[in-house]
């Protein structure tokens, strides 16, 4: 019998594309797929997660590439099928790489280099006032946020005061920061898979933003990759046990060293777009990818 592999990648920027390249190697390898299983329809009883007519237990793997549309109830069923069957990235690696206090406590911890930060209670933040006054400048991120969205630069207490309302209203318990980190406001984003390298570009802010988010306007550029940055990126994805990784990482031109930004569990894959303008690793990437599930899904 064919081994069963489940999927839920995105659809759109050349998303669907992808799948089915996916879809035929692994049929290459005598490796069966269900696509378009999207955990927030799934309901569980007694011996089964039932997603559009599959049983997610039953399956060999499940791989979820899907960062725009998760849910609460998608990332708890998320959870329980990894409980029984193998998951890329496994959850916890997933979570780990949702979270950006407790995947840089773990990078710290293990000695590769991030941004310096801090995270305390939002009813005992005195502490933030001496962390601005050491910094000069730190940067308000959602622990759990993506894509630069709800980011926020602060310079003086007033700023600060004139967050609180907004961390109030949205019912943020901890209030995490970094310390901003002097740059050319340009970035490297490293694709890792199962350990090995993939392809290397960078995220150019706008004139307009301090962000090299392409959500808040920043653009794609080509950027040659160092063997220090592809091995930073390297133990970034191992200390974080993550299949497949898309680091973050920015040049510390105060301190003159590379540093950690974030540790993406859902990097894109080139759009067709990007693909035209000399973004060609694809291929490479999705080779690895079904290398690593035809691995996995061995009896």
């Amino acid at each position: 019998m064919n081994r069963k592999v489940g999927m839920w990648i995105y659809t759109n920027g050349g998303g669907d594309v992808i799948a089915n390249k996916i879809t035929a190697k692994l049929h290459e390898r005598e490796i069966d797929t269900v696509t378009g299983l999207d955990l927030r329809f799934a309901e569980a009883k007694n011996d089964f997660v039932m997603c559009n007519g599959t049983n997610m237990i039953d399956l060999d793997l499940f791989f979820s590439y899907n960062a725009g549309e998760q849910t609460v109830g998608q990332i708890y069923m998320y959870e329980i099928v990894n409980d029984f069957i193998p998951t890329i990235n496994s959850f916890k690696s997933f979570q780990l790489s949702e979270d950006k206090f407790r995947s840089n406590m773990m990078l710290s911890t293990a000695g590769v280099k991030t941004s310096d930060f801090f995270i305390c209670h939002r009813e005992s933040h005195d502490g933030l006032y001496d962390k601005l006054e050491e910094w000069g400048k730190m940067v308000f991120k959602p622990i759990d946020g993506w894509g630069g969205a709800g980011m926020a630069l602060l310079d003086t207490r007033d700023k600060f005061d004139m967050l609180m309302p907004f961390i109030n209203q949205m019912n943020i318990r901890n209030i995490y920061v970094e310390r901003f980190i002097q740059n050319d406001f340009s970035d490297f984003r490293i694709d890792i898979v199962d350990g090995e390298f993939v392809s290397c570009y960078g995220r150019q802010a706008s004139s307009r933003d301090w962000r090299t988010n392409v959500s808040a306007g920043g653009k794609i550029i080509l950027r040659e990759p160092t063997d220090a940055i592809v091995d930073i990126a390297k133990r970034a994805s191992k200390t974080l046990k993550m299949d497949i990784a898309g680091v973050d990482i920015l040049y510390d031109t105060e301190r003159e060293e590379y540093v950690v930004l974030e540790v993406n569990g859902i990097p894109a894959f080139a759009t067709p777009e990007q693909e035209k303008r000399g973004l060609n690793f694809n291929d490479k990437k999705i080779d690895l990818i079904v290398e690593m599930i035809d691995r996995k899904t061995k009896k």
